[in-house]
């Protein structure tokens, strides 16, 4: 099978689940989890990468990209639901073992899935994937007023949804932002504004509170199966701070932790050392 990835649909959890796929059928699998607001496009350099020694999958999260929700599914748009679907997912792919790669939002997403089912966890890569209060930043700050006001503050968080926002994440913290891809920024941008989507990501803002009060469940996770764990940021990221990274070490003393001089979406500028450092983690972990 080429490296480069071909592109499915999946029906799980009443979902038409939109991912791509490289790689041998029979490779160990590394499955990708995207963040806000971004999908599966985010891993288009990383994936071929990757696929010259493993089956690599990353799917459309509920909300984003080109996965898509029937109306009369009535989704309702929270993190425990979207782990719930993405559970769905890896059963209808009949994945038992996968190394997992959890960036932004795929972070609480993902480490729902391992801390039910650690036994299928073979390594774990954190790409500015929070687990710690610590890794909290002051870019939070508006977040923090959504949650504790939600009718005050609704309207001032759709600022977080324009192409401009985007843009900064993208670019925020880059050493070169003329080198980041303006498609990404501008697919994101683009997806954000299809019909109805304002209020899912609305809601997802508000949910993700629920997330803080699981991180003791993740930490527990980390400590209790010490998967080799590589936790590797852009050290410039305003949301995801570097304390959130060091703070892998604490729960297991063996995560290699890595900072890149880049911003929130490391991937755009890092890719092949990002891609390297995840080679040598999966050959220590798979060995």
């Amino acid at each position: 099978m080429p490296n480069h990835a071909t592109f499915r649909t999946v029906s799980a959890d009443g979902v038409n689940i939109f991912y791509r796929e490289a790689g041998a059928a029979d490779a160990p699998v590394v499955l990708l989890l995207h963040g806000f607001p971004s999908s599966s496009h985010m891993y288009r350099d990383l994936i071929p990468l990757l696929a010259t020694k493993y089956r690599v999958i990353a799917p459309d999260l509920p909300g984003f990209g080109f996965t898509a929700i029937p109306a009369e599914r009535r989704y309702a748009y929270t993190f425990d639901n979207l782990a719930a679907t993405m559970e769905a997912f890896v059963q209808a792919l009949d994945l038992k073992k996968y190394a997992l790669y959890i960036f932004d939002y795929g972070a609480p997403v993902g480490l729902r899935l391992a801390a039910a089912h650690p036994e299928r966890v073979t390594a774990l890569v954190s790409q500015n994937g929070n687990a710690y209060l610590e890794g909290l930043g002051d870019a939070w700050e508006p977040t923090r007023q959504y949650w504790a006001d939600p009718d005050a503050h609704r309207e001032n968080m759709r600022n977080f949804l324009s192409l401009d926002a985007t843009k900064w994440q993208y670019t925020h913290g880059t050493p070169n932002p003329d080198a980041v891809a303006p498609e990404a920024y501008h697919l994101d941008a683009l997806l954000m504004q299809r019909p109805g989507n304002a209020d899912i990501q609305l809601a997802l803002f508000l949910d993700y509170a629920n997330n803080l009060t699981l991180y003791p469940v993740f930490q527990q996770f980390f400590r209790d199966a010490q998967v080799p764990t590589l936790a590797i940021w852009g050290r410039h990221d305003p949301f995801f701070i570097p304390p959130g990274a060091e703070a892998y070490r604490r729960d297991n003393p063996n995560a290699v932790v890595k900072l890149l001089d880049t911003g929130h979406f490391a991937l755009e500028t890092h890719v092949e050392e990002i891609a390297a450092e995840i080679h040598k983690l999966l050959a220590r972990a798979l060995a």
